[in-house]
């Protein structure tokens, strides 16, 4: 195998490996999916790829003076990562999200430069590692994979009391908290605004379907929280 059908072969099993991390992380629904990961994988083992062997593609003659330290491009990505990572983590109230992605992204970094350098056996048992655990370990995680939505009912006076409407949403198994709520001059409407939380499967659906049915709700409008 000559020397660039070598090298090529470390990026493209970097992105390959890479992309089965994004490929668990797009099936959870994470801001971060298969793309992401692999291109960040792509890039890593490339940098590494480049890092190793810059020297050898300058053709440099015997007596030259240079200096080459291989390691100062991938010391960089492991730093660098670090920027794109922070963007995948989300603050919604005292709950933070995506720390876990963020974390992915820094393994199929390493994963990259791995298989960059030539560690194919490593790259390889890194990624399994890294699928056991995101899958296996998460059963035993007390995770709520819920999302937090704001919810906004216009009620006239055949509404129920508002009491009985946080009862009548909790009942149906979805975390409520009141936020607010309004009176308009006449008394005749109110206004109430909670935040939900709500199965990211067909929780909608869930709430739409049980609220429709109350009476006295003349709107109802649901809208992302942060």
């Amino acid at each position: 195998m000559s020397l660039d059908s070598e090298l090529v072969l470390r990026i493209v099993v970097g992105t390959v490996l890479g992309g089965v991390i994004g490929y668990e992380r797009d099936i959870h629904k994470r801001p971060a999916g298969l793309r992401t990961h692999a291109v960040v994988a792509l890039a890593s083992a490339t940098f590494m790829v480049v890092s190793t062997h810059v020297a050898y593609y300058q053709h440099y003659s015997a007596g030259d003076f240079t200096s080459i330290d291989g390691s100062r491009i991938a010391a960089s990505v492991v730093s660098g990562i670090g920027f794109l990572a922070g963007g995948a983590i989300l603050r919604t109230g005292l709950s933070i999200q995506g720390l876990t992605t963020a974390a992915g992204l820094w393994l199929v970094a390493a994963i990259g430069l791995c298989a960059g350098a030539g560690m194919y056996v490593e790259s390889v048992v890194a990624t399994v590692v890294g699928i056991a655990a995101l899958t296996l370990l998460r059963r035993f995680e007390d995770k709520d994979d819920r999302r937090t939505m704001r919810l906004t009912l216009t009620l006239t006076d055949a509404a129920l009391p508002t009491d009985a409407m946080l009862a009548r949403i909790s009942d149906l198994g979805l975390g409520v908290q009141l936020e607010g709520w309004d009176k308009d001059s006449s008394n005749s409407r109110r206004q109430l605004t909670m935040s939900v939380r709500l199965p990211r499967s067909n929780g909608e659906r869930i709430l739409v379907l049980a609220l429709e049915g109350e009476p006295g709700i003349t709107r109802m409008q649901l809208d992302p929280v942060g």
